[in-house]
């Protein structure tokens, strides 16, 4: 399953100010935050352990590692069990919150969510609202 690619948003109604890259920050994010925490698929493990090591020292960003590692696609494979569970409730519906998270902690002040920056501060901030879903989640199930 497809969760989320790249491509899907440097296309339409893309900034054009921006490079296609910037299409992966919010999905980089994401996912760097799934793996930091343990969250992450045996893809990672055996088949890109120098790039895991990398995103752990932050030798690379979140978006950087996102387009190295998962070229550009973020899909099932990508986690666990339990970190699928929480990405097809928090992040993958409709309805889901992650984008409008994502969006209040990083987007202040800029003219898309594709302007923010692919940075380790950023995901610094947008750590303690990831964290905190995924605690109330795990609770709740």
């Amino acid at each position: 399953m497809k969760y989320d690619d790249a491509s899907w948003h440097y296309g339409g109604d893309f900034p054009d100010d921006l490079s296609n890259e910037a299409g992966a920050t919010h999905i980089g994010m994401f996912v760097a935050w799934a793996l930091l925490i343990d969250l992450g698929g045996s893809i990672h493990l055996e088949d890109f352990p120098e790039e895991l090591a990398k995103l752990r020292s932050r030798e690379v960003t979140p978006a950087q590692f996102f387009l190295q590692a998962c070229d550009e696609k973020f899909t099932d494979e990508d986690l666990s069990e339990e970190g699928n569970a929480f990405t097809q409730v928090y992040y993958e519906p409709d309805d889901a919150n992650y984008l409008e998270d994502y969006e209040m902690i990083l987007c202040k002040n800029l003219p898309s969510l594709y302007h923010v920056a692919d940075t380790w501060d950023n995901f610094e901030l947008l750590k303690p609202i990831l964290d905190e879903r995924f605690g109330s989640w795990r609770r709740a199930t």
